[in-house]
């Protein structure tokens, strides 16, 4: 009582909670003999307050392309992200499989292989998470779970949807997302997704930005517009999140190999036609890699989050354009303007450090969910979750 009486007296900002973080290895390569790489990571916060984190398992060793053997793996945590359920199996499709012809057309891929790719997530208010993902780059496929993530339903194909892109856009390789995804006010599901005519590098160039949605909680999806379209600007926009601003409206944040060496942003009042121009934000470096977003509402406060390897270049105090790619020095931003400004840019890991997704707990508890490893790369040793405050994630 007596500790009460003096928060209020001289405070309550006084008496906050101290910073705090800590991780731990949610994946590590070599742990499964059946698996090489971990990659690709995703969380998300449930309803009930469960936390999903997934990713790509991949079986071949690090170096083989994205059209490797690849399952989809899930663990679950129903104490804010401390402890964890072990690895679980959730996407597979029954019956004959084929691999996508671009692929075939490139060196090292063996045929025989089954590539399940880019798992998206998203947490229902009412419950329910639903769930896409692809096969082969080349078909789409979307499940739910009704029991807070512990089973998922027969996965339906969606891939009809897509095809209303190809009057704008004739694509033969397509991927959701990756990362978690998100629901508007309104109830409509949103989820970015990239295509391709894959004839370029990896099969997965040159490409453009788009958006799906559904209005029936899952049950039929549609096509929106093209967001960013690729142009000499804006190159190759890809790996994309989606976050909902505090008007309605929905932005967009692209990665894409723009010289530009940032960010691309747009949106949309209703997250899937109408897109405003892309611009770069000057903020947010782009070292060619998944990023993560999510809003942060707690103790009145409303804050957009955003996680990706925050590349700098030390000896001159800036990135230049078309340099310092190397994946590395994943870093947390707060934006407090509804993404128009990045005041603050905390460093999570120093070194080799990949693709992120980001997360908050029902507690307030912030959750990034990251690869790193000892070297740079594509993929690291494995995926880590960092589990702090905004105490910590505000300290100088």
């Amino acid at each position: 009582m007596k500790s009460l009486i003096l928060c209020i007296a001289l405070g309550m900002s006084l008496c906050a909670a101290e910073p705090s973080i800590d991780k731990q290895d949610l994946f590590t390569a070599g742990e499964d003999p059946a698996y090489n790489i971990y990659h690709i990571p995703g969380i998300v916060v449930t309803a009930k307050g469960s936390v999903l984190a997934w990713c790509e398992a991949r079986k071949r060793p690090a170096g083989v392309s994205d059209w490797d053997d690849i399952r989809i793996l899930l663990r679950r945590s129903t104490d804010d992200g401390k402890t964890w359920s072990a690895p679980k199996s959730i996407a597979n499709v029954e019956g004959p499989k084929q691999k996508n012809p671009f692929a075939l057309k490139m060196k090292n891929v063996d045929p025989a292989d089954v590539t399940y790719n880019n798992p998206v997530l998203i947490a229902d208010k009412d419950g329910t998470v639903h769930m896409l993902f692809c096969l082969e780059y080349e078909r789409v496929f979307y499940q739910r779970s009704d029991d807070d993530g512990l089973t998922f339903g027969k996965p339906t194909e969606i891939t009809a949807a897509f095809e209303a892109f190809k009057k704008d856009y004739d694509w033969k390789v397509l991927a959701t997302g990756p990362n978690h995804s998100i629901q508007l006010k309104t109830g409509r599901l949103v989820v970015p997704v990239w295509l391709s005519t894959g004839t370029g590098g990896n099969a997965h160039r040159p490409s453009v930005t788009a958006t799906i949605y559904s209005d029936d909680q899952g049950k039929t999806w549609k096509a929106g517009d093209i967001a960013v379209p690729c142009t000499e600007e804006w190159i190759n926009p890809n790996e994309t999140v989606a976050i909902e601003l505090n008007d309605g409206s929905v932005m967009l944040n692209v990665r894409s190999e723009s010289k530009a060496h940032r960010r691309l942003v747009t949106t949309s009042k209703d997250g899937a036609t109408g897109w405003s121009t892309p611009k770069f934000d000057d903020a947010l470096l782009e070292p060619i890699c998944m990023g993560g977003i999510v809003r942060y509402s707690h103790d009145g406060k409303s804050l957009i989050l955003f996680s990706n390897p925050h590349n700098l270049d030390k000896e001159k105090g800036k990135a230049e354009p078309g340099k310092n790619r190397d994946r590395k020095n994943v870093s947390v931003k707060i934006s407090r303007d509804e993404g128009q400004t990045w005041p603050v840019n905390k460093l999570l890991e120093d070194g080799p450090s990949m693709y992120s997704d980001i997360a908050v707990t029902q507690s307030g508890s912030i959750l990034c969910f990251y690869g790193r490893g000892t070297k740079p790369g594509f993929a690291g040793a494995g995926l880590t979750l960092a589990r702090f405050n905004l105490e910590w994630l505000e300290q100088p």
